[in-house]
């Protein structure tokens, strides 16, 4: 484990939680963007410029984020249908994840523990207000349950669907051989998010 590892897991300050937010933030609008350019231009000049905020508390970003992607998801779906729109944003978000989970692995010096993973989740989920658990439940496989989730009272059932890619590619950017997918979620009405998160060869979404 390295070291920024063991200290971000213990406490992360929140000029840190800022930068990453916006990190987050702007490479998922971008993404989501670029979609709309391609499969709904028409919807392009409809849609609120934005970019991370500069000022306002860690909820009030976390919430601006969240109404840029909902916004985009509807967007999408409104001109290709919700499926596609999910399939497409998905695919998008996974690399994205993917990419980040790879560049939190080499700063954070996460080792190639099932520990080091969690630890380096959780510090990148609590960016997100989001918090969890995880459980063992046989050999090479977890389950990790989010209690609380700071946007799943602003997405929709499709723009959660959709960003869940996200999270399954940054754990997959943790640890090459892990795979993560969700079974339950809390914007659908689930009383808890429950994902599974395998080690071996996975799939992307």
């Amino acid at each position: 484990m390295g070291l920024a590892l063991r200290l971000l897991s213990a406490w992360t300050p929140r000029r840190v939680l800022l930068r990453e937010l916006a990190v987050l933030d702007g490479r998922t609008t971008r993404a989501l963007d670029g979609l709309v350019a391609r499969h709904a231009p028409g919807s392009v000049a409809s849609l609120a410029p934005h970019a991370p905020a500069a000022s306002g508390s860690l909820e009030d970003r976390r919430d601006a984020m969240a109404a840029a992607h909902e916004a985009r998801i509807a967007a999408l779906a409104a001109a290709v249908g919700r499926e596609r729109a999910v399939n497409l944003a998905r695919e998008t978000l996974f690399r994205v994840g993917l990419e980040v989970g790879e560049e939190a692995r080499a700063r954070l010096g996460v080792g190639g523990t099932v520990e080091d993973l969690v630890r380096a989740a959780r510090v990148l989920y609590r960016v997100l207000g989001i918090e969890f658990h995880v459980e063992g439940h046989g050999p090479g496989g977890w389950v990790m349950r989010v209690d609380r989730c700071a946007l799943a009272r602003r997405y929709s059932d499709a723009t959660c669907l959709a960003l869940s890619a996200a999270d399954e590619g940054v754990i997959r950017g943790l640890d090459p051989r892990a795979s993560m997918a969700f079974e339950e979620r809390l914007a659908a009405g689930a009383p808890a998010c429950v994902a599974r998160i395998h080690l071996g060869e996975g799939a992307g979404p």
